[in-house]
């Protein structure tokens, strides 16, 4: 029993590596973009599409990939996963001009894709009740710290050793990674024999969803209005429309619509969305006011930030455990409560507030969010049928990322808007206070709109 046990523990380190390295990796490369535009010679609207590019091919392939991981063995996906984003990784590492890099990205992102659509589904399928809610609640938490720590390992790395080294970590992980996945990971298949795969249905769907995450993340460059924004919503809703129909004539859909009919699911993953929205209207605005108006240092912000991810890291799997042995229900609506008490917080600095509110204020938005996460993915996972694991763990990946991309693009936006609109007749420094006062209020209205799916979705647990 005991031996089995660890085996389960086993299968969870392997699995919540790759989720580790996709998130640090994506975010590692933030720092990075600077060097890379100066030794390339692009511009710095060029040099986004390092991380554009990463984040729209990660995204788009999620529910693809999870519906593989119904179909295929999860030691061979897996372990795949693991060997793609390694090679692209080193072809990053060795690009030498802007093409290259922005294709081995692109190719990383497919690796990173497989990893992060299937974890959930892996972890779902080979723990249960409590245990299942701890692995859940400490994977997600490892993914948080990855997306919090690329920042600290991408500055160090390129002082020492130029912007090529920010890639150089996660390839022996990687190739470590494909071995023990192959190795230890759950090697049966469930449906081979009969398998047909909606290859037209894929593309209407890849299409759409490529055309909107473009949209929400270029809509603040290239203006809302723009006939950029408008022709990619036209190709969004054309291509939706042909996806949705194909879906529902054909009986080996990519994606059954049925899914959606299971109320913990479908809200549950409105709530994620709109809580991931939420925390990145502060983790986009709280480093920019701490270096812009505090005139602090990378390193002391980053302390300053770092409370967020002790305490995601220290609630998480014990949310999580909970949830399994009681259910999601309340703390599902405690964390929202929680992460929106932070932001009220956030509402109220200025120049003179001091470390210990922003270590303070950090660290309850970081209990917060351990309470939410952990056992709403818990929740939405064990609302699925065994079968459908695979694309469940797809499609909460999905609403994830969109809820970041959105919360990225959003809070730019609005708080763009609103110092411009501040400046009018304000000082910078008065006018910066109020724009980042006033995005933070919508940071509060996405907490809120998150607490009620979470409501709905699990009202009857």
């Amino acid at each position: 029993m005991s031996n089995m046990k660890e085996i389960k523990w086993a299968m969870f380190v392997v699995t919540a590596v790759g989720n580790f390295i996709a998130m640090l990796d994506s975010t590692t490369v933030n720092l990075a973009l600077y060097p890379m535009s100066q030794d390339l010679s692009v511009t710095l609207s060029q040099i986004q599409w390092v991380m554009i590019g990463y984040m729209l091919i990660l995204t788009v392939f999620l529910p693809f990939f999870g519906k593989l991981g119904d179909i295929f063995p999860k030691n061979k996906l897996y372990s795949t996963g693991f060997i793609v984003f390694a090679i692209g990784a080193f072809c990053s590492m060795a690009s030498k001009n802007f093409g290259l890099l922005i294709f081995s990205r692109c190719f990383e992102a497919l690796g990173a894709s497989v990893m992060l659509s299937n974890a959930q589904a892996i972890i779902a399928t080979i723990f249960k009740n409590a245990r299942r809610g701890k692995a859940l609640g400490l994977n997600g938490c490892l993914v948080a710290i990855g997306g919090m720590l690329g920042p600290a390992v991408g500055g160090v790395l390129i002082n020492n050793f130029g912007w090529h080294s920010v890639f150089a970590p996660c390839i022996p992980i990687a190739c470590a990674g494909a071995y023990f996945a192959w190795k230890i990971l759950p090697s049966h298949n469930v449906k081979t024999k009969c398998f047909r795969f909606d290859y037209r249905g894929f593309i209407y769907f890849t299409i759409s969803l490529f055309a909107l995450l473009l949209a929400i993340s270029q809509g603040y460059k290239w203006g809302w209005t723009s006939l950029k924004i408008i022709s990619l919503g036209v190709i969004t809703f054309v291509f939706g429309s042909l996806f949705y129909i194909r879906d529902h004539r054909i009986n080996y859909p990519m994606i059954d619509f049925s899914i959606f009919h299971i109320k913990p699911f479908t809200f549950g993953n409105l709530a994620v969305m709109f809580s991931y929205m939420a925390m990145y209207t502060n983790s986009i605005l709280l480093p920019f006011y701490l270096m812009e108006l505090l005139k602090f240092d990378a390193l002391k912000s980053g302390l300053l930030i770092l409370p967020y991810s002790v305490t995601l890291s220290m609630t998480a799997p014990v949310c999580g455990s909970l949830a399994g042995k009681y259910g999601s229900r309340f703390l599902t609506l405690a964390g929202p409560v929680v992460y929106i008490i932070a932001l009220i917080i956030f509402t109220t600095f200025d120049q003179n507030t001091f470390m210990w509110q922003i270590v303070v204020a950090s660290g309850i938005m970081g209990i917060g969010n351990g309470l939410f996460q952990s056992p709403s993915n818990n929740a939405i996972m064990t609302s699925v049928n065994k079968k459908d694991l695979g694309i469940a763990s797809g499609i909460l990946a999905l609403s994830r990322n969109m809820g970041n991309i959105l919360g990225v693009a959003v809070t730019i936006t609005l708080f763009e808007e609103f110092r411009e609109l501040f400046l009018k007749n304000q000082v910078y420094e008065t006018a910066f206070l109020n724009a980042f006062h006033t995005t933070m209020m919508f940071g509060i209205l996405f907490g809120a709109v998150c607490f009620t799916f979470a409501f709905v979705a699990y009202r009857r647990e």
